[in-house]
């Protein structure tokens, strides 16, 4: 036989029931608050990842540039630097690489080098002292020419047919031309020098070699 419960205990178990009801749903509700928290979090956390890669990849795409930038600025400086040197800047080769120590703004040291070829002193005209040689190279430039000629009309006079026929022809050409000849010398001299050939070389060169080819060719005719 069922022994009837008392109505204060009944109470009792009743209350205690709603206040560990209200206790589960307050932890619930914490629960739930913790669990917007901390989905709010992940989510600001995500987004700012993706901001900083976004970042990177700004600074990584800004960064190609540069090192596009000033490799081509390095490229035209070495070849600017090449074009002073003259016949012999093609020893030079490539640009250099970056250096593996190098450190800092490159667009500074650019500028420096930049500054420095442009204070250089341009390439100008041979001085005078170089007329001797520029004289020798109209010389032996005429000589040259007029052996080479000599050779011609010489093979021409031992052969016969066209052969003796057009070999005085190209003799007399090729004898013609040695005022030119030295120009070739007097060029080489001028990159030497890191200088140009100004008209004023050219004239003595080509002067002396047609001085030098009229006396042999007088020469030639009162033998």
């Amino acid at each position: 036989m069922n022994t009837p419960v008392a109505s204060e205990t009944y109470a009792a178990q009743v209350r205690r029931l709603a206040d560990l009801t209200a206790r589960v749903a307050a932890q619930r509700a914490e629960a739930n608050g913790w669990y917007a928290q901390q989905v709010v979090a992940a989510d600001r956390a995500v987004a700012e990842a993706a901001e900083q890669v976004r970042r990177a990849e700004a600074e990584v795409a800004e960064a190609q540039r540069m090192v596009e930038r000033v490799d081509a600025e390095a490229a035209h400086l070495w070849g600017q630097l090449r074009a002073r040197i003259g016949t012999g800047g093609r020893r030079l080769g490539d640009p250099p690489g970056p250096a593996r120590d190098a450190t800092g703004d490159p667009v500074p040291l650019l500028r420096g080098v930049r500054e420095l070829l442009d204070r250089t002193r341009q390439p100008g005209e041979l001085p005078g002292s170089a007329n001797p040689l520029l004289v020798g190279c109209g010389i032996g430039g005429a000589l040259v020419a007029y052996a080479l000629g000599a050779g011609a009309r010489a093979l021409g006079a031992g052969s016969g047919g066209d052969l003796a026929v057009g070999m005085p022809v190209l003799a007399l050409v090729v004898t013609l031309l040695g005022p030119l000849v030295g120009l070739a010398p007097a060029r080489l001299l001028a990159d030497r020098r890191h200088a140009v050939l100004t008209p004023r070389p050219i004239l003595l060169v080509a002067a002396t070699g047609l001085a030098t080819t009229a006396l042999l060719l007088t020469l030639t005719a009162t033998r």
